[in-house]
């Protein structure tokens, strides 16, 4: 097969596995899905084949309806929402600032789970933004300042010799927050649990807060078992 010539249509529907890692029943739910998320992205933390126990999937749409996904770092959650970084000159700030409701997914394949959360997205206040820029090693600031994230970049070297050029601006002093950079706060509505059974009867839990709740611990949640 020459580098032009395009390759026969593989049939994937013949990959299959099944899914014989654990169960998640009823019963051992505990009231509060933020209590759940915590036991299971410690686990993930301790499972050896997951290098990334904190990637997730960032579903974003535009005001017309255009999707897009891409995966970034959870950076902190608590009572009030899960948190991420980003430049807001990207296209996933520019989605969010015109159409605020998205959609983050864990997908932990070594222990046959998923975990789903939506609700809207809004800026973090900007002291909080700057305490966590100041925490990440310096390369990262520096990137952070040479990436003009989702612009067309017209080669490697481009980056690079902007990013040689900011270190030696900033020498050995601080590498402070770009104006143009920013973290991001979900506030869960619906936190849905999936966990691989045998079969394709998978066990898939769905809380949802009661409309009104300010915080992911603003009322009782309500819980849903989905058909898998």
């Amino acid at each position: 097969m020459t580098k032009n010539e395009k390759p026969d249509f593989l049939d994937v529907a013949s990959f299959r596995r099944d899914y014989l890692h654990a169960e998640l029943r009823r019963a051992d739910l505990p009231a509060d899905p933020l209590v759940l998320f915590h036991h299971w992205i410690d686990e993930a933390a301790a499972c050896p084949n997951l290098l990334e126990p904190t990637a997730m999937v960032l579903s974003t749409a535009s005001a017309q309806g255009d999707v897009s996904s891409r995966v970034v770092l959870l950076k902190g959650y608590n009572d009030k929402g899960f948190r991420f970084f980003t430049n807001t000159g990207s296209r996933k700030a520019a989605q969010i600032g015109s159409n605020g409701s998205v959609s983050l997914l864990f997908y932990w394949e070594p222990l046959e789970r998923q975990i789903q959360i939506n609700g809207p997205a809004s800026r973090l206040p900007r002291a909080e933004t700057e305490a966590y820029f100041a925490s990440r090693p310096r390369g990262s600031r520096i990137g952070a300042w040479a990436s003009r994230q989702s612009e067309v970049l017209p080669d490697r070297e481009t980056l690079d010799r902007r990013a040689e050029e900011l270190d030696r601006q900033f020498g050995t002093g601080d590498v402070p927050a770009p104006e143009f950079w920013s973290g991001y706060l979900v506030v869960p509505a619906t936190i849905e649990f999936w966990q691989g059974r045998s079969n394709r009867l998978h066990d898939r839990f769905r809380y949802r807060r009661p409309v009104g709740a300010e915080s992911a611990r603003g009322g009782d949640w309500l819980i849903d078992r989905l058909s898998p």
